[in-house]
């Protein structure tokens, strides 16, 4: 098949674009490297079934070359800084709303049908009900991310209505793994590369979130492709636990064999808009026959190994 991934260059899409490959599909990755990394994309550059585009998604004539003679398109590309939303609010309206808007009127000009949306977990806001499963009743949004992503799918479902696409949005949580490289296991382990002796942690600590391995994700994504059917859906990705952020500190730092002293700035929430407990309900993908290999302990450690053998990403980014 002829598939488009946008965001190609980043974390998760990079990790898709190489699954994708691998299984001899044709893939054109759009990307404007305005996050994404020349480093991750380097492999698949290499495949003589990959094209790169290199543009932005608000320009919506090169959408469209880039989604022309597709048979589906993986929409991975968005603005993921959740906790400076506040310092730039345009930026989700442009990168998460704008950008999936001409997504869709690309593909509705090539007629292209088939859909796949990377949305979040935090379109949940503070949930009433876990685990929160993909119908629970959307709250008050809590963060211009969220917002952002909830007016996004609004969007796609329509377009699903009206013209015929057949579109999968994923819910996910924070992803971790190989490529990883923003969020709090990235944070914690640059503070601690430029001073070991100690480790400020926004919050009380008892942040009660949840995690799922970057290779898990994936083919949940693909189990999804191969199994899904219906005009519209939606999936949560996650794993079956949670765990508090003081515990992801702990493997952190055992992971790094260090023993910090630990500042905490207090209050319930590490930032505006942060949930202080997240953890979904998976059934609906479970029930589909994926289940993931890696828990979060696991996805943890094995991204911190990650980052040891990949500094440059903790020297290079701001």
């Amino acid at each position: 098949m002829r598939i488009t991934v946008t965001g190609a260059a980043g974390f998760i899409g990079s990790n898709l674009v190489d699954r994708l490959l691998a299984e001899g599909h044709h893939v054109t990755g759009f990307d404007n490297f305005s996050t994404g990394l020349e480093k991750f994309i380097a492999p698949a550059r290499q495949a003589a079934n990959f094209r790169l585009v290199q543009a932005d998604l608000l320009d919506l004539d090169a959408v469209r070359a880039a989604v022309a003679g597709a048979d589906m398109v993986f929409h991975l590309a968005a603005n993921a800084d959740v906790r400076f939303g506040t310092d730039h609010p345009r930026r989700d309206l442009e990168q998460n709303v704008i950008a999936t808007h001409n997504v869709l009127e690309a593909m509705r000009g090539h007629g292209v049908k088939r859909l796949f949306f990377s949305s979040t977990g935090s379109v949940y806001g503070e949930a009433k009900v876990f685990p929160t499963p993909e119908d629970a009743p959307f709250p008050v949004q809590t963060s211009l991310y969220g917002a952002s992503k909830a007016a996004a799918e609004g969007l796609i479902s329509a377009y699903a209505e009206g013209f015929g696409l057949q579109a999968t949005v994923f819910r996910f949580v924070s992803i971790l793994g190989q490529r990883y490289s923003h969020g709090h296991v990235f944070d914690f382990c640059k503070m601690l590369r430029t001073d070991p002796t100690k480790l400020r942690i926004l919050g009380n600590g008892m942040q009660r979130k949840s995690y799922l391995h970057v290779s898990d994700c994936v083919a949940a994504i693909l189990t999804v492709m191969e199994r899904q059917t219906e005009p519209f859906a939606i999936f949560n990705l996650g794993t079956d636990e949670y765990c508090e952020v003081r515990d992801s500190v702990g493997w952190i730092c055992e992971r790094l064999k260090l023993q910090p002293e630990l500042q905490y700035t207090g209050g319930e929430r590490g930032w505006i808009g942060d949930n202080p407990f997240i953890f979904l309900d998976c059934a609906r993908i479970r029930a589909l026959g994926w289940a993931p290999r890696y828990s979060i302990r696991a996805g943890v450690e094995s991204t911190v190994d990650y980052l040891l053998e990949n500094a440059d990403l903790l020297d290079a980014r701001a």
